[in-house]
């Protein structure tokens, strides 16, 4: 059976981009129960036509909903980086916790990661794309890159729930880019 050379390309883009996803080596997955760090759950869904209504209210999920299928790769491949550097502040936050840091000094330091995080994530986005983050993030915390250990502790009341809220990633656009993000353990 021979298929058309549209059919051929639609059906070999996911598969190129499981594979070019592998070799990156970010993510290693032996059966779901270890899986760990960034976790692909599903093929990326095909773009959205652009003209449909969003059923999410995170402009970033809208975004992603319509992308053409490269950019979609893409942007998983962004996310997965994002989520590696989430593991780095797991580790950080073990090591300072085994020296002693108080509470709020971890938190402090994974806010500080987090925000440092963002900049080199959006580093490899088009300015289309980081100027949707920093209005969002402008908007809803005065600071394009999101809110301030101190808005946190505003907002939780506790340097603990502070730390907690530094490392937790979106689960709407986790799961618009086929991903789920699960702490490895320290």
């Amino acid at each position: 059976m021979r298929l058309s050379p549209s059919l051929s390309r639609r059906a070999l883009l996911p598969f190129a981009a499981a594979v070019a996803l592998l070799a990156t080596g970010v993510t290693s997955v032996a059966t779901a129960a270890e899986a760990c760090g960034s976790v692909i759950t599903a093929p990326l869904a095909p773009p959205a036509p652009a003209d449909e209504p969003c059923p999410s209210t995170d402009p970033v999920v809208c975004r992603i909903r319509v992308m053409p299928m490269d950019e979609k790769v893409e942007a998983q491949r962004t996310r997965i980086r994002y989520h590696g550097l989430l593991e780095d502040m797991h580790r950080t936050e073990a090591d300072m916790r085994a020296a002693g840091a108080t509470e709020e000094e971890v938190a402090r330091e994974l806010v500080e990661m987090r925000n440092q995080a963002k900049e080199i994530t959006r580093a490899g986005m088009t300015p289309e794309e980081v100027r949707i983050l920093e209005e969002r993030n402008q908007a809803k915390y005065g600071n394009p890159l999101g809110p301030t250990a101190d808005q946190l502790y505003a907002k939780y009341g506790s340097w603990e729930q502070v730390g907690a809220a530094a490392m937790r990633t979106s689960y709407a656009v986790d799961r618009e880019l086929s991903l789920e993000y699960r702490p490895c353990p320290v």
